[in-house]
């Protein structure tokens, strides 16, 4: 396949599939392989014998949740998966954004190509068309309780499949009906278990934990690059990263951590009486142990996704092979929602280590020798003028709110609907708060990056006789270009969103 596009079949994808969909650098293609595509058809052709015999299939021949004992005259089982996405349709808060809508799409794809659903060829082939066509379902986040899957938003992929609801097509909100038809695609027409399989999943909260995860591990990287140029602006002693240091406690995230940092303050581990402070502060001393974890639960988190993206996960699975239906719950989201509950926490130590660093930065008491508030005014205007104050505020408002996110959302299952779903794993609603905290803690490491920037600078300006390692040299010019080093005071909010825009775009080089 081309290096721009991700073949879906039975195979297995990873993460950074999903994100370069979610982030349009690549385009979903369905495999051409004769032996897939009859799989899939198996399914299909497997239900539609059983309901020529007459048989009860859940959600096909019965009503859905608590109503499965009600059982649906032949004649109404083609309007039933209409019914279904139509009742759904009760979805509120803000839309999912182009790329999160992608990687929810994506995520559909991937599961019900595993051929367990029951699905047809045409019905994977018309989530393809809206890809090709740009056509993203406009979905709200709101409303999913993470079992029996994410129902409501994903009866807007449904509906929008069959030409009903609303897409976005170039930033632009229009009806399906009319988009699909500009884009020469005839609107679907689901088979009887075709809107279950659909809706009943867990693609919401598996397609933001790709992009969660995309996040955090370059935050990771981040945080630690602005540990070490917050260590050197402090001047602070590189001896506590040492390698022999971290080999006695073999956490291997931590390690690593700690070896970035040697790279990055191009520490040697000579010249041991260096007549600096003993010991740091610990946002310094003890950064590889807060980053450490992040960075030991990060593979974890991958393969729990990972599982997730590429299991068969509706109800009920049918087993085209065997002859099977299969009735379980493999749409209950548990594993996603432990993963964002124990990711949204790690990340959010590190807006509080940089919060610290920050904190240890501004004032004079732990500075070593910096200005008030990393203020570069000098002379008479140095009396009026207050350099980062108020963005050490604003970080300190930043990092509460994330701090505040990291209640686990998995542990408030809610009973609904007549008790049927009496035991919910919450996944979609902690995969939002993991987004809302990572969104939180960059905004922490755009301001960190002009404070420790600000802070070599401030270091070096006097002529002190201070070497700034190359790494770090690199970066606090590369935040030069977007926030040179403030003498007078000035609004930062938009250096602040444009030094946003590169770490979301991982724009900084910062090694593997």
């Amino acid at each position: 396949m081309s290096a721009d596009t991700v073949r879906f079949d039975e195979g297995r994808l990873g993460i950074e599939d999903i994100v370069a969909i979610a982030y349009g650098v690549a385009q979903p293609v369905l495999s051409g392989d004769p032996a897939f595509r009859a799989r899939i058809a198996r399914g299909a052709d497997f239900l539609d014998r059983l309901l020529r015999e007459e048989g009860v299939i859940y959600g096909v021949t019965t009503g859905y949740g608590d109503s499965c004992t009600v059982a649906v005259p032949l004649h109404l089982v083609p309007e039933l998966p209409r019914q279904l996405y139509t009742y759904h349709g009760c979805g509120l808060g803000a839309y999912l954004d182009a790329g999160q809508t992608r990687a929810v799409m994506a995520a559909r794809l991937a599961s019900l190509c595993k051929g367990y659903s029951g699905v047809s060829i045409g019905l994977l082939e018309q989530i393809v068309r809206l890809f090709g066509a740009g056509l993203l379902p406009l979905i709200p986040s709101e409303g999913s309780v993470g079992a029996s899957g994410d129902l409501t938003p994903l009866s807007y992929l449904a509906a929008v499949l069959c030409g009903e609801r609303e897409v976005l097509r170039d930033g632009v909100q229009v009806p399906a009906g009319e988009a699909l038809r500009a884009a020469g695609i005839a609107p679907l027409r689901l088979r009887p278990k075709e809107g279950l399989a659909l809706m009943n999943g867990t693609a919401v909260m598996t397609g933001l934990a790709c992009l969660a995860w995309d996040r955090a591990a370059y935050l990771a990287r981040l945080a630690t690059r602005i540990t070490a140029m917050a260590s050197f602006a402090l001047d602070g002693n590189a001896h506590h990263f040492d390698e022999t240091l971290f080999s006695v406690k073999p956490h291997a995230g931590m390690q690593q951590v700690a070896s970035w940092l040697r790279a990055d303050l191009a520490y040697t581990g000579q010249g041991e009486r260096n007549g600096k402070r003993l010991q740091d502060r610990y946002s310094i001393r003890c950064a590889p142990h807060v980053i450490g974890v992040l960075v030991d639960a990060l593979p974890f988190f991958r393969a729990t996704i990972e599982n997730e993206l590429n299991s068969a996960n509706d109800n009920p699975i049918i087993d085209p092979e065997g002859e099977r239906v299969l009735h379980g719950g493999h749409f209950y989201g548990g594993h996603i929602a432990f993963a964002m509950d124990g990711m949204k926490n790690a990340v959010a130590n590190l807006a509080d280590l940089m919060d610290r660093q920050l904190a240890l930065l501004v004032d004079t008491r732990y500075n070593a020798g910096l200005p008030a508030n990393l203020s570069g005014m000098q002379g008479e205007r140095a009396a009026i003028s207050h350099g980062l104050k108020a963005l050490q505020i604003s970080v300190s408002a930043w990092t509460a709110e994330a701090l505040k996110l990291t209640m686990p959302a998995s542990v408030f299952s809610r009973s609904t609907e007549c008790h049927n779903q009496d035991k919910v794993s919450m996944g979609t609603i902690a995969a939002r708060d993991c987004l809302r905290v990572l969104e939180l803690t960059e905004q922490v490491g755009a301001a960190l990056l002009i404070a420790v920037s600000q802070g070599i600078w401030l270091r070096t300006r006097g002529g002190e006789a201070h070497v700034v390692p190359r790494a770090l040299a690199a970066m606090a010019e590369g935040v030069g270009c977007v926030s040179a080093p403030m003498i007078e005071d000035r609004r930062l909010d938009q250096e602040l969103r444009l030094l946003l825009d590169r770490i979301r775009a991982k724009d900084w080089p910062l090694g593997n």
